[in-house]
């Protein structure tokens, strides 16, 4: 049973998370030669104050 865990940044839709989800379990499918009910995601938003890129946190650089 595949888990794929995926960090990503916070403030995208409920409906793009859904369609990233189902995205993701359609490949681990077709992958790795699995049926969609083994597969699980786990999606973790999270907040720009604690992704940071080049230094700079992503809440921080369009300041």
């Amino acid at each position: 049973m595949p888990i794929i865990q995926v960090q990503v940044l916070e403030g995208r839709s409920d409906e793009k998370i859904r369609e990233l989800i189902a995205g993701i379990t359609d490949t681990a499918v077709q992958t790795l030669d699995v049926r969609p009910e083994q597969v699980r995601v786990i999606v973790q938003p999270v907040p720009g104050k604690y992704w940071g890129v080049g230094g700079i946190t992503k809440d921080m650089e369009n300041r």
